[in-house]
């Protein structure tokens, strides 16, 4: 990461539910234009995280900074100016069913810019031809994609925008092999032409090694390990050698009831 300020500062992030501590101090920095991949467990707070950053769930105690401007204790308007910098692909693409494939991509374009609707629908027909899917598609509805498709179009929309900072969430979950690989290629050519900066979370590491510049692993609440993506098979972290190799014997115990 270079040593101009990160797009992103997270510092001692705190959130808990009820008596159950998720995020127990998290620092993390995300570089601009980098992108950066939270690893770990199902129920570490990899999620509890995405969700802070965004404004969704609001943190215990912490500081989360965007661009250097504290988030965490803006007002609804405030936060709105901030989010327009922010795009999104959500698990399992989260599109629109009552809505046509072009205007699902143009969403944030037509309701978030006040686009017209025939210069958004121009846009959205151009995003869905950089993830490869032709106008046609545009007209169909999300119930007559395939998951893949589901997958590109989600893309597009989360790219329709221009936004400065993606968000990927579980981005090949539901994938067969081959079509995870299409959409982490697809994920770091539109990254990389955006020039944006990405955090995503997922315990894909086919993808991982696909999309990361560098990688962190949340575990108990806390992360445990940064590193470049090249580093991640020599971390010297037993949790993070258990994790990437798919190991039950190790520092990390799973709960199994039968």
């Amino acid at each position: 990461m270079s040593t101009e300020s990160p797009k992103i500062k997270i510092r001692d992030l705190h959130k808990g539910f009820g008596s159950k501590q998720v995020l127990k101090g998290v620092d993390l920095d995300v570089g601009r234009s980098e992108s950066l991949v939270v690893i770990g467990g199902s129920g570490t707070g990899k999620s509890v995280l995405l969700k802070s950053v965004l404004g969704i769930i609001h943190p215990d105690r912490g500081s989360i900074e965007v661009d250097g401007e504290d988030v965490v204790h803006l007002s609804a308007r405030e936060r709105e100016r901030v989010n327009t910098k922010f795009g999104m692909l959500f698990q399992g693409g989260a599109l629109f069913d009552s809505l046509p494939v072009w205007e699902n991509v143009a969403f944030g374009l037509i309701q978030g810019k006040r686009m017209p609707r025939s210069e958004a629908k121009v846009i959205a027909l151009e995003k869905l031809a950089s993830v490869g899917l032709g106008a046609d598609v545009g007209e169909l509805w999300p119930a007559e994609l395939s998951g893949g498709m589901q997958k590109r179009v989600a893309l597009a929309r989360a790219i329709a925008t221009e936004p400065e900072i993606i968000f990927f969430d579980e981005p090949t979950t539901g994938l067969d092999p081959i079509m995870a690989d299409v959409i982490n290629g697809l994920i770091v050519e539109c990254v990389r032409r955006l020039g944006a900066s990405a955090l995503s979370i997922t315990h894909d590491m086919s993808s991982v090694r696909k999309i990361a510049d560098r990688v962190a692993m949340l575990y108990n609440g806390q992360i445990i390990w940064v590193g470049p993506v090249a580093d991640i098979d020599n971390s010297g972290n037993e949790y993070v050698d258990q994790f990437i190799n798919g190991r039950a014997e190790g520092p990390i115990q799973m709960q199994v009831r039968g």
